[in-house]
């Protein structure tokens, strides 16, 4: 069978701060530039969900795109929009709140709801400027 990929884009909007706090603030801002604004600093995210498999033959579909997004915006977008990634997101507690980890911890919570319905999530690629996005696969 062939297999199809599925994307489903959603956006969040998030203020976060990306500092070592063993260093001193010039290096911070030598490794973290504007992320490292002692007064937070934004993003306007772009989120792409990606899941696989092969069309379904009763609706010719992988899965069901109205109900991945649903499952995005109730799993992470509820979270993530208009917060602080540092101290208003349980999953990301504790980590550096980069772009990878973001897209990391996006992958373990929305994994569990689509194994429980038996789809396969392939990837999160989450863009956080139009320079700079990080894909993720789960490895």
């Amino acid at each position: 069978m062939a297999t199809v990929y599925l994307t489903r884009i959603e956006h969040f909007n998030a203020a976060h701060k990306v500092s070592n706090d063993a260093w001193s603030d010039e290096q911070n801002f030598e490794v973290f530039g504007k992320c490292a604004n002692k007064n937070w600093h934004g993003h306007n995210y772009e989120l792409h969900v990606t899941v696989k498999g092969a069309p379904a033959p009763d609706s010719g579909f992988v899965f069901n795109a109205k109900t991945l997004g649903v499952i995005i915006k109730d799993t992470v977008i509820e979270k993530l929009d208009h917060s602080n990634l540092n101290l208003d997101v349980d999953f990301l507690r504790g980590k550096y709140t980069s772009a990878e980890n973001l897209a990391i911890g996006i992958w373990d919570e929305i994994k569990p709801h689509l194994d429980a319905l038996g789809v396969q999530l392939h990837c999160i690629k989450l863009i956080e400027t139009r320079h700079i996005y990080v894909e993720y696969y789960g490895e």
